[in-house]
């Protein structure tokens, strides 16, 4: 028995096209998804027919990320300005307007977490950025895999969220975080996944690594224009696509720094251009 793990897609298809070729040679049939199907790359429409294509093709297991709530909440409440030019809200805005009716509706029926069971297997729990069944993520940079244990009973706990390789072990139970398909981090520029194998009444994992054409999806992002519609998000998704060394939320929290030392207040999104750029140029080309 063999599953792949995957999680933090963000609309790479290019990425989990390659790391579904080498999931296929190796004759898995099973995936589970920990969430974040899109969000910060070109032709997201396509990324998710694919992975609706994946669905008929394989046993899939899904459960709802954070970008997921982001798109599920625009349909309800538009009072925030989302507009192109802005590094804050532009992506936002160009995947949003990307997303089909067929789009919504699987994210609308996402759990935030799930229970996968296999006969004469330990259960596996399967969340995106926590436990939480309404959604809420933990910190980020923060150990919090003792919440996970305690709030857990399965013997095997997947997360994602973080964009990092993570395998913490307690007694006889393990947490392990795949990484990310899409935009890793410490990951210098491979595509990560994770392959759980059932023998003899227990599963063991391997995290495996793929190189793919990461040029190809940097050329997608000229062809969109996603330079201009959201500048420094998507720099950052391009160094980030490179050796994944500084996260968007790093970037994103220095900004905020910078803007809060200036003006004493700061409001998300309203982030002026001139902190991203500083924010990025003090982290990115230091």
């Amino acid at each position: 028995m063999k599953v792949a793990v995957l999680s933090d897609i963000h609309g790479n298809r290019i990425a989990l096209k390659k790391c579904m070729e080498e999931i296929e040679r190796r004759g898995i049939r099973k995936l589970i998804f920990l969430g974040d199907y899109t969000g910060e790359l070109a032709y997201p429409e396509k990324a998710l027919a694919y992975i609706r294509e994946l669905a008929q093709r394989f046993e899939c297991y899904f459960v709802r990320g954070n970008k997921e709530d982001y798109w599920i909440q625009r349909e309800y409440d538009q009072s925030v300005t989302w507009r192109y030019g802005d590094s804050t809200t532009g992506m936002l805005l160009y995947a949003y307007s990307r997303l089909r009716p067929e789009d919504m509706e699987f994210f609308r029926s996402l759990p935030y977490a799930k229970t996968v069971s296999f006969e004469g297997l330990p259960d596996i729990a399967v969340y995106h950025g926590s436990h939480d069944k309404e959604g809420k993520k933990l910190e980020l940079n923060t150990d919090n895999s003792h919440m996970l244990f305690e709030d857990t009973p399965e013997e095997v706990i997947l997360c994602g969220h973080t964009h990092v390789r993570r395998e913490v072990v307690q007694a006889d139970r393990v947490l392990l975080n795949p990484g990310s398909v899409g935009l890793p981090l410490e990951s210098n520029g491979l595509s990560q996944f994770l392959i759980l194998t059932g023998e003899q009444g227990k599963w063991n994992y391997k995290f495996i690594d793929m190189p793919y054409d990461v040029e190809g999806v940097i050329r997608e992002l000229q062809e969109e224009d996603l330079y201009a519609k959201a500048p420094y998000w998507t720099k950052i998704t391009e160094a980030v696509l490179r050796d994944g060394r500084v996260s968007h939320g790093v970037i994103l929290s220095r900004a905020m720094e910078l803007l809060y030392h200036d003006t004493g207040k700061w409001s998300w999104p309203d982030i002026p251009e001139q902190y991203w750029e500083s924010a990025f140029k003090e982290l990115r080309e230091e």
